[in-house]
């Protein structure tokens, strides 16, 4: 692309480098804690011990944690540093998002498992 160079390998950009790793290792065992938790859920549901709404809002956090996931893969192979740049700026507030989506879910799983349903 014009305008786009390869970046120079300074401590600057090293940092943002172990920044992009570190969020594509984490959102992506974000997502495999997620789908796991699901499961679990799915469970509790089967046995009939509580209903919630947590699986399908885990659902969309996972899919977050992946769009973070593959964002944050764009932007450490990207060659351009405005790109990266911004690409990871983007995996960075998805992240962000997620997490306090997840921290959300977690809230309503502890309530609903915590305060029997009316029968």
């Amino acid at each position: 692309m014009k305008g786009e160079t390869q970046p120079p390998r300074n401590a600057n950009s090293h940092l943002e480098q172990d920044i992009c790793i570190h969020i594509f290792t984490v959102s992506s065992a974000m997502v495999g804690v997620c789908l796991t938790v699901i499961g679990l859920i799915r469970v509790v549901i089967t046995l009939g011990t509580a209903d919630t709404l947590a699986d399908d809002l885990l659902a969309a956090d996972a899919l977050l944690f992946l769009v973070s996931c593959l964002l944050s893969y764009w932007a450490l192979r990207s060659r351009g540093l405005r790109r990266m740049h911004r690409l990871e700026k983007i995996a960075d507030g998805i992240f962000i998002v997620a997490m306090i989506g997840m921290v959300v879910v977690c809230a309503l799983i502890t309530y609903t498992i915590s305060v029997p349903a009316p029968r």
